[in-house]
């Protein structure tokens, strides 16, 4: 008899084991917040006001002027303070010429011998005003030498008031 050999016996080959399934975390997404629309504001109305009124102006009453008893007479205004220069200015053009000059190199001896004698048998006042009278018709800068002929003065041994300032003419 022919001879059949028997087969091995295979039994199935073993897999590995499968790994455990873990679940998955739940997806979580965040909340979405509602969607409002935006507030409907109003602006404020202003408030109607009625149309101002037009000012009542009443004329104004005329004074009642009584006319002066003719017994008593208004006094006369007094004169007016005279404020000219008491001698010629011409005699003043050398003064004021140095102080010209002076405007940039400061007060010198110069100015004291010209102007001194010039103004030795003036008022204090008077020498002022004449200073300020020649040096206005030599159309100087007033607001420049004003200031030096005033410190001339007082190295004259002159004293203008307080405050003084040259007469508008």
């Amino acid at each position: 008899p022919p001879y059949y050999p028997i087969p091995p016996v295979i039994s199935p080959p073993t897999l590995p084991p499968k790994p455990p399934v873990y679940p998955s975390p739940p997806i979580v997404n965040p909340p979405t917040p509602p969607i409002l629309p935006p507030p409907i504001v109003n602006p404020p109305r202003p408030p109607i006001l009625p149309p101002p009124s037009p000012p009542i102006v009443n004329p104004p009453t005329p004074p009642i002027v009584k006319p002066p008893s003719p017994g008593t007479p208004c006094p006369p205004p007094p004169p007016p303070a005279q404020q000219t220069c008491p001698i010629d200015t011409l005699k003043l053009g050398a003064c004021v010429d140095v102080l010209g000059g002076l405007v940039h190199i400061g007060i010198g001896s110069s100015a004291k011998d010209t102007c001194c004698p010039v103004l030795q048998g003036l008022l204090d006042l008077d020498a002022a005003i004449c200073l300020c009278t020649t040096i206005k018709a030599k159309l100087l800068n007033i607001n420049i030498i004003i200031p030096i002929a005033l410190q001339v003065l007082i190295d004259c041994g002159k004293t203008p008031p307080p405050g003084f300032q040259c007469p508008a003419q």
